[in-house]
C-alpha cells in the first residue's frame, strides 16, 4: 500500500466529512470510497444496539455505509463501541475477496478508520438527537411546533405555501377523558386519534405537529381538508382491545387555506392566521370549526385597538354607565336597576359587543368590572345625598374575578370607600362551567352573603348546571335568561311556557327573588304576571338610559303608564 495514497485518501475522506452536517448513508459512502478502495475494504457495516439486552439477542438496528458489491464474507474485523447513554454499536469492516488478506501495518491504518469514521458517527448521533430534541415532542414523540414553522418557512421559500392549509385544533374536553379512562389510556387514544389524521399525510411537509397538551397545528395539500376535517369532527378511538371499549372525540378546529394572492412572507403569518380561526371557533358556543379571512384579520386589528386603547380611555373615564331599570309588574314602579357599560370612545359609542369580549380575553375586564362598581357607588352615594328614592343596583362581574382571592375584600373596599349602605349592591354573576370555577363561586357568594350585599344568578337557564347552581349556592336573586320567554318565532312556544312556570315555582319554593330579563312584548309581560314573576326588565318598559335620564325614574311619582 502506497503511503502517500493511503494519506492523500485519509484527508480527503475527513474533509468530505466534515463538511457533512447531517449525512445520509449515501453521503458517508461517497465520502469513504476513495479511503475504502485504498485500504481494500469491500463492506462497511455497523449493527446498532438499544442496550446490551438486544445486543444479547441480536436485535440490532443495521446500516450498511458502503458496499463495493464483491466483498469477502469470511475475512472482516469488527470494534465495537459503547457510548455514554449504553448503547451499543459494533462496526464491522469486510475485505474485498478479489485481494489478499490485510498485512498488519494495513490493519494498523484500519484502527485509524476505525477511529476517524467512529468520531464521525458520533457527531452525527449527536446531532441527529439535537434534531430529534429541537423538532420533536419527547411525550407522544411526534413532531412539534418548531418543525411546522421549519416547514412553513421552507414552502414560503420554495414559493408553494399556495398549495397547503393550516389546520390548528384543540381536542375537545380531553382533560375530561384523561379523568374517565386515566391518563395512560388518554395518551393512548390521543396518539390513535392524531394517527387517524397522519395516514392522511405522505408529503415530507404534512405533519401533525403537537403545540402543547391537547393542542395540534399541521399542514396539509389543501385537496386534503375535507377528509381531515371529517375525522375532527367526531371519530370514535379505541382504547381497550379486549373488551372492545370506545370513546367519541371531536376538536375545535381553526383553518386557514393558503391563497396565491396571500400575503405570505412568514410562517409566523400563517400561525397568526390560523391561530385567529381557532381563537373565533372557541370562543363560539355555535360552531366547531372556523375559517380564516379577511374580515378575521380586520376584526383582529380591531380587538388589538381596543387592547391599547383601554388603559388610556380606563384613566380618562370613557366608560359610562348606563341604567336599564327593573320593574315591579304590581304598581309599574322602578324597583331596581342594573348598571350597564358603554363606551364614548372618539365621539361615538362603541357597542359593548365590540369590546367587552376582547377585554374577557385578558384581566382588562377586572380593571372595568371594579371600575363600573366604582362609578355605580358614586351614583348611589349622590343620591342618597340629594334625597332620591335609590333602588338597588346590580352590577356584573367577569367569572376571570372568581380566581382572584382577595375578590370580596375588594368589592367590600369599593363599597365601603364610598360610603354606600351593602343593600343598594347586587353583584350579578353568570353561571360557570368548571369544579375549580363552581368551588370558588360558592366561597364568593357566601362571603358577599355575610356582608349583606346582595347577589343574583345571571342569564340562568343558558348553561348546563343551572339546577345544582342554585341547589349548592346560597343566591338572593334569579335572573332568567331571555330564551326561556316565548316569541313570535317560537316553533312550540307551549314548551318554554312550561318550563318558565315551574322555574318561577321552584324559585319561589326556595325563597329565591325572581326577575326576567329580555321583556320586550305584552304577551311575554303576561306571562311574567300570571306566574307571579312580579319583576322584568326589558324594552317593553325601557332601554338602557344615561345616568341623568336615569334619575328621572327615580322620582316618587314616576309610573310606567304600559
Amino acid at each position: 500500500m502506497n503511503t502517500n495514497e493511503y494519506l492523500t485518501a485519509l484527508e480527503h475522506f475527513i474533509d468530505k466529512m466534515q463538511k457533512l452536517n447531517y449525512a445520509t448513508p449515501v453521503q458517508i459512502s461517497e465520502a469513504m470510497s476513495e479511503l475504502c478502495c485504498v485500504l481494500k475494504i469491500g463492506k462497511v457495516e455497523l449493527f446498532a444496539y438499544e442496550n446490551e439486552a438486544s445486543e444479547h439477542f441480536d436485535m440490532p438496528d443495521t446500516v450498511c455505509y458502503y458496499d463495493c458489491g464483491h466483498a469477502s464474507d469470511s475475512i472482516f474485523i469488527s470494534k465495537r463501541i459503547v457510548t455514554v447513554d449504553e448503547n451499543i454499536g459494533v462496526y464491522k469492516v469486510y475485505i474485498r475477496n478479489d485481494v489478499p488478506d490485510w498485512t498488519d501495518e494495513e490493519r494498523s491504518k484500519l484502527d485509524t478508520f476505525f477511529s476517524v469514521f467512529s468520531t464521525f458517527s458520533g457527531k452525527f448521533r449527536l446531532l441527529k438527537l439535537t434534531q430529534h430534541m429541537t423538532y420533536f415532542d419527547s411525550e407522544l414523540n411526534m413532531h412539534n411546533l418548531r418543525y411546522f414553522m421549519k416547514c412553513g418557512k421552507r414552502l414560503c421559500k420554495a414559493g408553494t405555501i399556495a398549495n397547503y392549509t393550516a389546520v390548528r385544533f384543540n381536542l375537545k374536553r380531553f382533560s375530561v377523558v384523561n379523568q374517565h379512562i386515566g391518563r395512560e389510556s388518554g395518551s393512548l387514544v390521543m396518539k390513535k386519534f392524531i394517527g387517524y389524521i397522519s395516514d392522511l399525510l405522505d408529503d415530507e411537509n404534512e405533519s401533525v405537529c403537537r403545540i402543547g397538551g391537547d393542542n395540534f397545528i399541521t399542514l396539509i395539500k389543501s385537496y386534503k381538508l375535507q377528509n381531515v376535517l371529517k375525522i375532527l369532527s367526531g371519530s370514535g378511538v379505541t382504547y381497550d382491545e379486549k373488551r372492545n371499549e370506545r370513546i367519541y372525540i371531536s376538536a375545535t378546529v381553526g383553518v386557514y387555506i393558503i391563497q396565491n394572492n396571500d400575503t405570505v412572507i412568514l410562517p409566523t403569518d400563517i400561525m397568526d392566521r390560523v391561530s385567529l380561526a381557532y381563537a373565533l371557533a372557541k370562543n363560539s358556543a355555535k360552531i366547531d370549526i372556523a375559517y380564516f379571512d379577511d374580515m378575521l384579520l380586520a376584526r383582529s386589528k380591531r380587538n388589538n385597538d381596543i387592547t391599547v386603547s383601554f388603559p388610556k380611555a380606563l384613566e380618562e373615564r370613557e366608560f359610562l354607565v348606563y341604567y336599564q331599570p327593573k320593574v315591579a309588574i304590581n304598581g309599574r314602579h322602578v324597583a331596581g336597576a342594573e348598571a350597564l357599560c358603554r363606551w364614548m370612545h372618539n365621539g361615538q359609542l362603541v357597542s359593548p359587543g365590540e369590546f367587552i369580549p376582547v377585554l374577557e380575553q385578558g384581566r382588562d375586564i377586572c380593571k372595568l368590572d371594579f371600575y363600573m362598581l366604582d362609578a355605580v357607588c358614586k351614583d348611589i352615594r349622590r343620591w342618597l345625598d340629594s334625597g332620591k328614592e335609590v333602588v338597588r343596583i346590580s352590577v356584573n362581574l367577569s367569572r376571570r374575578h372568581l380566581s382572584d382571592m382577595d375578590l370580596l375584600k375588594h368589592i367590600v373596599e369599593i363599597v365601603d370607600r364610598n360610603n354606600v349602605p351593602h343593600e343598594y349592591i347586587e353583584i350579578e354573576l353568570t353561571e360557570t362551567t368548571t369544579d375549580v370555577e363552581f368551588k370558588d363561586l360558592k366561597r364568593t357568594i357566601g362571603g358577599l352573603q355575610k356582608t349583606g350585599i346582595s347577589t343574583s344568578v345571571d342569564d340562568f337557564g343558558v348553561g348546563y348546571s343551572s339546577l345544582n347552581l342554585i341547589k349548592e349556592i346560597p343566591w338572593d336573586v334569579l335572573k332568567l335568561d331571555r330564551s326561556l320567554l316565548p316569541t313570535e318565532n317560537d316553533e312550540n312556544p307551549l314548551q318554554k311556557i312550561v318550563m318558565f312556570k315551574y322555574i318561577v315555582a321552584m324559585a319561589q319554593e326556595m325563597g329565591l327573588e325572581c326577575i326576567s330579563e329580555g321583556v320586550e312584548t305584552k304577551e311575554q309581560l303576561q306571562l311574567l304576571a300570571d306566574n307571579n314573576c312580579n319583576l322584568a326588565q326589558g324594552f317593553y318598559f325601557d332601554r338602557p338610559l344615561p345616568v341623568e335620564e336615569f334619575e328621572t325614574r327615580l322620582n316618587k311619582n314616576y309610573v310606567y303608564d304600559k
